[in-house]
């Protein structure tokens, strides 16, 4: 079953990572050029149709596979560089502040992610790509800054770290030779898992028109575009639903396929 997971988790994500990198050297039609009927229905010159202006439906799906990518793997990259710093130097200071560095966290935990990444992109007055990913990997920056700081202090707490501190090794070869080794295997699957509520924050941000502009056509915007004419041509909201609804499954098979490859307890427990 673990491999199994991990194998679906592996398909799903490869099918539309390929899917995304294909889109910068080519797709069936260029997705912004208006070029088919209105609403036309698939055919062997538009597969999945044409949206509502005449645009090649499919062609911006695929595009919508690569910037549902992009930002996801850009928000999870900032999150965890700002969170397992910030949790890590928590981790080392003084109880005092440790105490007040832990209430700010859970405070911040407390909003959702998508209502910081709006407050982010409303502050930044501008909705763009970056600032999407600005947005969401400074919300869910937090998440990860709080899980660092546990299990850094968990390995701070061993007798060998102990013994090595009290040997005069320095703070910084503490962090590179102890904590990050014994950390990172259970931070990568809490990234995996947020790279697919990144994922969905970002469809989210876009179907309230806060995340990327036109002519990006992230699949929050397709679904946005397409509500008024569901009756007519339902395709336009199935197709990226479904698409969407792959990549985060495909995540979440990963993450979990990761959780017992790099947790032996667990399989043992199984």
């Amino acid at each position: 079953m673990k491999r199994l997971t991990l194998r679906l988790g592996l398909l799903l994500v490869g099918f539309n990572l390929a899917v995304g990198l294909l889109t910068f050297f080519w797709t069936p039609h260029d997705p912004g050029a208006m070029i088919g009927g209105r609403l036309s229905p698939p055919s062997w010159t538009h597969w999945a149709g044409t949206d509502r202006l005449g645009r090649d439906f499919l062609s911006q799906v695929m595009v919508g596979a690569r910037i549902a990518l992009l930002v996801g793997a850009g928000a999870t990259l900032l999150g965890g560089a700002v969170g397992i710093s910030l949790g890590v130097l928590a981790a080392y200071a003084r109880r005092g502040l440790d105490d007040a560095f832990a209430a700010a966290l859970d405070i911040l935990i407390a909003f959702p992610t998508l209502l910081l990444a709006m407050l982010v992109v409303a502050a930044s007055e501008t909705a763009s790509l970056g600032t999407a990913i600005l947005a969401i990997g400074l919300a869910m920056s937090a998440i990860i800054a709080r899980l660092a700081r546990i299990l850094t202090k968990r390995v701070l707490a061993q007798d060998y770290v102990t013994a090595a501190r009290c040997s005069g090794l320095s703070w910084a070869r503490l962090t590179r030779t102890h904590v990050l080794p014994n950390i990172l295997p259970t931070l990568a699957v809490a990234l995996a898992a947020q790279f697919g509520l990144a994922v969905i924050a970002e469809a989210s941000l876009s179907y309230l028109g806060l995340g990327a502009p036109p002519p990006n056509a992230s699949w929050g915007t397709l679904l946005q575009q397409a509500q008024s004419t569901v009756h007519r041509a339902p395709i336009g909201v199935i197709l990226p639903g479904l698409a969407l609804v792959s990549l985060v499954l495909g995540i979440n098979f990963l993450a979990d396929g990761l959780r017992d490859l790099l947790d032996p307890e667990r399989e043992g427990a199984e």
